[in-house]
């Protein structure tokens, strides 16, 4: 297994996601709602900058790695996964919408993994689509997490429950669109084959 600072945020990533639900279970005495979110939300936009970092000075240090390859895609999935169950368990975010998203991740990584045995994996690489669907979700995320208006002297600037809901809801729509431009891309690969 090869070891470098690109693998290694890439670890750190995953060594966050804990910590991301484990906010919430802090004792009361402890802690504030408030705190609990804002702490969530921190570790949140941390793990999601370490994700940014470790493909780009993997890139620059000329770094890549199979292994990297392999582990960056799976800390992704772990780290949206979990943020969305603690929402859905928040009552922040409906089950549906997880299970889309959720639903959607795992499907296209079976497909990817398919195309990759068949030597077809580049029909079906990472598009501009597949990035603003992700985008939208690394904002979403956070700002439900959040989950509080940012207000000055009573005047209310920003309001992350609201943003973030309709964010999360054009990521869900994405994430269908983008599943299907994949699964398009795919079907020669499909129907030759008969079956995945």
């Amino acid at each position: 297994m090869p070891f470098n600072i690109p693998i290694l945020l890439t670890w750190l990533r995953i060594v966050l996601i804990p910590l991301v639900v484990g906010v919430f279970y802090l004792p009361q005495t402890m802690s504030t709602p408030m705190h609990q979110n804002t702490a969530a939300m921190l570790i949140f936009v941390l793990a999601a900058l370490t994700d940014w970092f470790d493909g780009y000075l993997a890139r620059k240090w000329n770094q890549t790695s199979s292994f990297g390859a392999f582990l960056d895609p799976v800390a992704d999935k772990l780290m949206v996964t979990a943020a969305l169950l603690v929402l859905v368990h928040l009552q922040r975010l409906d089950a549906v919408i997880a299970l889309v998203i959720v639903g959607r991740e795992i499907a296209i990584s079976a497909l990817r993994e398919w195309m990759a045995q068949i030597g077809a994996s580049k029909s079906v690489a990472v598009n501009q689509l597949g990035k603003f669907k992700t985008a939208c979700q690394m904002v979403a995320i956070p700002m439900l997490l959040f989950y509080a208006p940012l207000t000055i002297g009573g005047l209310t600037l920003f309001d992350s429950r609201v943003w973030g809901t309709w964010l999360i809801y054009v990521a869900a729509v994405l994430t269908i669109w983008s599943m299907l431009y994949y699964m398009k891309l795919a079907w020669p690969q499909i129907r030759e084959r008969g079956s995945l």
